[in-house]
């Protein structure tokens, strides 16, 4: 699954800024209607994978808060997101290449990072339907496999250079002057 970008998902916020902004979670699972947009991060991800390769992307996230007592029965419009980010790209400005995450949690689902799957209008709403991430092997998306190929080289395995024998000279005479190549 391609991952959605900053850029998409704020394009998405800016062409349906009268709509409702809703969040479903899980099947038939929504954010409560009085949710607040607490903060925007950005995450510069900086990692080495199982196989010794450097790996560098940049994630931002949309943290959700559900307060305890209901303050709203109707979810913010997407208008006011818009002026949250904008209050935030005031400070900091936002990676357009970033992968979108939705943080959040509840009393019954507990708090965690999740992709938009999906963004879509549903009459008067503006719905970002969320799905869990998944755990990846990078060696797999570079075209290699997670284990022991058939030459049974383990895919996980960094790659080390083999360093070069080298022949010595003069160990017997026990003397070693300039230039004779025994130091």
């Amino acid at each position: 699954m391609e991952h959605l970008k900053w850029s998409t998902f704020k394009q998405q916020l800016q062409t349906n800024p009268g709509l409702v902004l809703q969040f479903q979670y899980a099947k038939d699972k929504w954010v409560d209607a009085a949710y607040h947009i607490t903060e925007i991060k950005q995450a510069p991800i900086i990692s080495v994978d199982c196989g010794g390769v450097m790996n560098k992307w940049t994630e931002v996230i949309v943290q959700l808060w559900e307060p305890q007592d209901q303050q709203q029965e109707r979810a913010m419009q997407v208008h006011k997101a818009l002026s949250i980010i904008e209050l935030v790209e005031k400070a900091l400005p936002l990676d357009a290449d970033a992968v979108v995450k939705i943080e959040f949690g509840n009393a019954r689902f507990d708090t965690r990072q999740m992709l938009p799957k999906d963004i879509l209008v549903e009459g008067d709403n503006l719905i970002v339907d969320l799905r869990p991430d998944a755990v990846q092997c990078k060696a797999i998306e570079r075209g290699g496999s997670c284990g022991t190929n058939d030459a049974g080289e383990e895919c996980c395995t960094p790659v080390v250079a083999v360093k070069p024998k080298i022949a010595l000279k003069n160990l017997a005479s026990g003397v070693c002057t300039p230039g004779s190549g025994c130091c």
